[in-house]
């Protein structure tokens, strides 16, 4: 596994590169930190002597969180880039062949406030990797499943068998999560359809599948994850009904919980 740490050095991101170790760890695993310069200058004289200031402070700090995990076995390298942070982690993801971004967060309350931050919701839509969303107050040494929040589009079984991979490297379980906000057709027909896919391509993998009712999809996985915060969430970027109101700025932030859990968004 190769994984793609955004690091700006802050309390937040140190415990997301924590996260991504805990998560490598249980496979042989490379980590690539990446630390973006984002600076503005009025004068070119000023921007050189910054930006040298900057990049020696960004390696030394580098050097000291790689020193700091060392006993973990893993492979780790640096990277310093100039420029947008959001193009900047993707576009390295795209170039190393990495398998997963993972970067922290302020989380809040909610998954709308989890996904707040205008770098956190950039690089979502600018990543072609798989991105894991870890906020601040994320332990992995709790995550114990990983849930797949379902639409039954049609373009999320390749999906579906690249988190069950993952599951399976993180040692974790395996659930689904359907949110029901209307008079929806067949949908106990494409639970049925889940259950025989799981069945015939993954027989020793249990299948658990919750069915929620609820007003939108963000509610309804705000009930689930309100009864379940040793999970990672599973999103894909193509689940419109969630991604319309979660970058809707007219979304109220009615939430009815405080879960503070990570959050893997598929391309």
């Amino acid at each position: 596994m190769k994984v793609v740490v955004a690091l700006d050095f802050s309390d937040i991101s140190l415990n997301a590169l924590d996260f991504a170790v805990a998560l490598a760890e249980k496979k042989d695993g490379e980590i690539i930190l990446v630390h973006v310069i984002e600076a503005v200058f009025d004068f070119a004289s000023q921007a050189s002597v910054a930006l040298e200031s900057m990049h020696a402070d960004a390696e030394k700090l580098m050097k000291k969180s790689i020193v700091e995990r060392k006993n973990t076995g893993l492979k780790f390298r640096s990277v310093i880039k100039e420029g947008t942070a959001s193009i900047s982690i993707s576009k390295l993801a795209t170039e190393v062949g990495a398998t997963l971004i993972v970067m922290g967060t302020q989380g809040s309350s909610g998954i709308l406030k989890s996904l707040m931050g205008s770098t956190t919701i950039n690089l979502i839509k600018e990543a072609t990797v798989p991105t894991l969303v870890v906020p601040a107050e994320s332990d992995p040494s709790f995550i114990q499943k990983v849930a797949i929040a379902m639409e039954f589009a049609d373009d999320e079984t390749d999906f579906i068998e690249w988190v069950i991979g993952l599951s399976k490297r993180w040692e974790s379980g395996l659930e689904f999560v359907h949110v029901q906000t209307g008079l929806e057709n067949n949908v106990d027909q494409k639970i049925s359809e889940l259950v025989k896919f799981m069945e015939t391509n993954y027989p020793k993998t249990p299948t658990k599948i919750h069915k929620f009712y609820a007003k939108t999809a963000v509610e309804g996985l705000d009930q689930y994850l309100e009864e379940n915060e040793n999970v990672v969430l599973v999103m894909s970027h193509h689940h419109k009904n969630v991604w319309d109101q979660i970058l809707s700025r007219s979304q109220t932030m009615k939430m009815i919980f405080h879960s503070k859990v990570p959050i893997l968004v598929m391309p």
